[in-house]
């Protein structure tokens, strides 16, 4: 079922304000899955960025994609439906990477290895920042950091669209993208 429109929510709820403030995260009713709409009600993120899994001495963060959706993924080499989803979210990044969409992985509770494991032998081929104590994650203020796996999509002022607080298929996910992907950037 596609996320619910709560952008009248987070407005009352102190989450995105329409003067473009830092996101906060608010659950209506606890939902798992959460459209922002409309665009000028989204809060945005700001200073998200840690050391690559893949490359120790590489930061990689949200301004490495400027004017890009950044779709962030949440897991873990430790996470059952992490592995289930990830062919999924690879399957995403390559039909819409032409586009103007990015992915960045995050990786929490981990170890470097089993992490780099993971990407290999997932064959995910896009960026992940490796923070085991999930310190990146403040940047997303009130987001439970305890759910692993998570989806975020970021729309191309890096203004959270959609969140999803469980594990996905490609066609739950390819829609939300391409629909955030096409908005205009509005100036407001």
């Amino acid at each position: 079922m596609a996320g619910l429109g709560v952008g009248l929510v987070t407005a009352g709820c102190g989450g995105a304000s329409r003067e473009e403030g830092q996101f906060t995260f608010v659950s209506p009713g606890g939902q798992t899955r959460i459209t922002y709409d409309p665009p000028h009600t989204r809060g945005r993120l700001t200073d998200l960025s840690g050391q690559s899994v893949a490359d120790p001495q590489r930061e990689v963060g949200l301004s490495d994609f400027p004017g890009q959706v950044v779709v962030l993924n949440i897991w873990g080499s430790w996470c059952g439906p992490c592995r289930s989803e990830a062919d999924d979210l690879e399957r995403v990044y390559a039909q819409t990477k032409d586009s103007g969409v990015a992915f960045l992985g995050i990786n929490v509770r981990d170890d470097r290895r089993a992490a780099q494991d993971f990407l290999r032998n997932f064959q995910v081929t896009y960026p992940s920042i490796f923070d085991p104590s999930g310190r990146s994650l403040l940047a997303l203020a009130g987001f439970p950091r305890s759910v692993v796996p998570a989806t975020v999509v970021l729309d191309r002022r890096h203004r959270v669209a959609a969140i999803f607080l469980t594990a996905l298929l490609d066609t739950e996910l390819l829609p939300v993208v391409r629909r955030v992907a096409a908005e205009e950037t509005d100036r407001r």
